[in-house]
């Protein structure tokens, strides 16, 4: 990463465990933490947002240099790692905790969701209209210990076998020449 100045991206696209696995292999990304916002409740436990009371979604915080990614490529990757046309649903994951999600830091952050949506929308990358949400964000929680990065933690969990590891397949095939390189 460059010397220059740092920014934040939030968003939420299903199980937070399949975005922080993509992200973390992002050139420019140097950081990301699974938790959650777009709810009421103050800092709220993974359980009780799995309890759908909490208005809160699974986001990932990403921490990337805008000199070396854009905050629109990682919306363009957002909108390709997860079905952003279907409410509250990813895949067998069901509940309002795993909904499209865009929550921005800055009025420009929520003017490139919208341009970015409306280019999504025009290349008829899916089918469906999109359902994304896009709010301000007003509050993040990192979530517990257990679920940062859970993939390179876990891979062997039946999860990460069967939805996780095809999601970052497809993704790491999509974007290879967007991928970190290995140290020399």
């Amino acid at each position: 990463m460059s010397g220059t100045a740092t920014e934040l991206a939030t968003l939420g696209g299903g199980c937070f465990w399949c975005l922080d696995a993509v992200y973390r292999d992002l050139n420019g990304v140097s950081k990301v933490v699974s938790g959650y916002s777009g709810g009421h409740v103050e800092n709220p436990s993974y359980e009780e947002v799995c309890g759908k009371k909490t208005g809160h979604a699974e986001v990932v915080q990403i921490t990337f240099d805008p000199t070396v990614i854009s905050y629109a490529d990682l919306l363009r990757v957002f909108f390709t790692i997860h079905d952003p046309t279907t409410k509250d649903r990813q895949g067998a994951d069901v509940g309002p905790q795993y909904r499209s999600i865009i929550l921005t830091h800055s009025p420009k952050q929520a003017q490139v969701a919208g341009e970015v949506m409306a280019e999504v929308t025009a290349n008829r990358i899916w089918d469906a209209p999109l359902v994304t949400e896009v709010e301000k964000l007003e509050r993040f929680w990192p979530g517990e210990a257990e679920h940062q990065d859970y993939f390179a933690r876990t891979p062997w969990s039946g999860y990460c076998r069967v939805v996780i590891a095809p999601k970052v397949a497809k993704f790491r095939k999509s974007y290879a020449d967007r991928l970190k390189r290995p140290a020399a």
